[in-house]
């Protein structure tokens, strides 16, 4: 385990120096300030003093070097000794320390105040976008028992292509070709999965297909979308200010994307009332639209969009109409044991005796490629509106 490259005490006093005389952190001044602390360190133990604190003062502080790993997506902070990243292939711990809970706690607020947002103990949590498109959550003590609890999620600059996808097998040999056949048939689709099962990647990997002559607009809660696309809008979300007025909520950003002539509307995540907008506007010429839902399996879906839109004030049957006529495909994502995420299944939609919309699976996941199940011939017949067959 690697130690602390100096105490708390001590970094917190030369700190504490440096900001009575407003000076940068340079060698030079950083050894004036521990001489004065009555400390002698040899070069390299000042220098690396130099590294810590301009770590607290720059970026994400320790966390640097993990969020320039390409193949990073998520860092976690549990403790000033407990780091993790995510990979790809589940959580592994890491060697970054920080040098006690106040270096995290610091970190924290430092990095919401970047994002425009306030962490204190009136206000000890946080849900913020940094300037680099990082996804930013913070929790502080005692709400978070012990120490900040600190949630990086990485959102890298470009989308990955369905080449990538299928080598990584989050899409089986030959999916690519019914995924496009969806996208050009302007299927209405929602992915659903759990966290960090992938939707946001897959969605923008399917995003990149869509004509180069079609708007796109985006509506998010946190901007995390980057679909590789010549002509897209993105409108994000935006919080109350401190004195509680200016909240933009998505359901307003649904309603605005409306008037802004999409040729393909996409909302980021659906979580709330929003999704009554959104049904209706796929029901009114807006084809080819989609989302994402949390949600355990595809055949969840159904009963989870109730559960949103009852937010709303909308009854069960008014919601199953609204859904049998704007929802086209369900594609499903499953992260398994071992880290990997993957399409389980892809869904198509019917309705029952009792006119509720119930789900059909079209086709499973495989190692050797997509497997027809019995709504097969059903999602053919939908992406044949495009001319083109699964």
């Amino acid at each position: 385990m690697e130690e602390p490259v100096a105490g708390g005490a001590l970094l917190d006093a030369v700190r504490v120096r440096l900001a009575e005389t407003g000076a940068e952190p340079t060698p030079a001044r950083v050894a004036a300030a521990l001489r004065s602390q009555g400390r002698l360190l040899g070069d390299s133990a000042v220098l690396r003093v130099v590294e810590a604190l301009r770590s607290e003062l720059v970026g994400t502080g320790p966390l640097e070097p993990l969020l320039a790993d390409p193949a990073v997506t998520d860092v976690l902070v549990t403790s000033p000794e407990e780091v993790w990243v995510d990979r790809g292939g589940g959580l592994e711990r890491t060697r970054v320390r920080f040098t006690d809970a106040a270096a995290v706690r610091r970190l924290a607020q430092r990095l919401a105040t970047s994002a425009g947002r306030r962490l204190d103990d009136a206000r000890p949590w946080v849900d913020a976008r940094l300037p680099d498109g990082t996804r930013l959550h913070a929790v502080l003590p005692p709400v978070a028992v012990g120490c900040t609890a600190l949630s990086l999620r990485v959102v890298r600059p470009r989308a990955f292509g369905l080449a990538e996808l299928m080598a990584a097998g989050t899409v089986p040999p030959g999916g690519d070709r019914l995924l496009r056949a969806m996208l050009d048939a302007r299927l209405s689709f929602l992915v659903s999965g759990g966290t960090g099962s992938g939707k946001s990647t897959l969605l923008s990997s399917l995003l990149g297909l869509v004509g180069p002559q079609e708007r796109i607009v985006l509506a998010e809660d946190s901007s995390e979308l980057r679909p590789d696309h010549p002509h897209v809008v993105r409108l994000e979300a935006r919080p109350a200010n401190q004195e509680g007025v200016g909240r933009v909520g998505l359901r307003d950003l649904v309603r605005q994307a409306l008037r802004m002539r999409p040729d393909r509307l996409v909302v980021g995540e659906v979580r709330g009332s929003e999704v009554t907008d959104l049904l209706i506007a796929l029901n009114t010429g807006h084809e080819g639209g989609c989302c994402t839902l949390h949600a355990n399996a595809a055949a969840d879906v159904p009963a989870r969009l109730e559960a949103l839109a009852a937010t709303a004030g909308l009854d069960r049957a008014a919601l199953h109409s609204q859904l049998a006529a704007a929802l086209d495909v369900i594609v499903h994502l499953v992260r398994d044991r071992a880290g990997c995420r993957r399409i389980a299944e892809i869904h198509v939609l019917e309705r029952d005796g009792e006119g509720l919309v119930a789900t059909v699976p079209a086709a499973r996941w495989s190692a050797d490629g997509f497997v027809a199940q019995r709504g097969r011939q059903r999602l053919e017949r939908l992406c044949a509106r495009g001319g083109v067959r699964g």
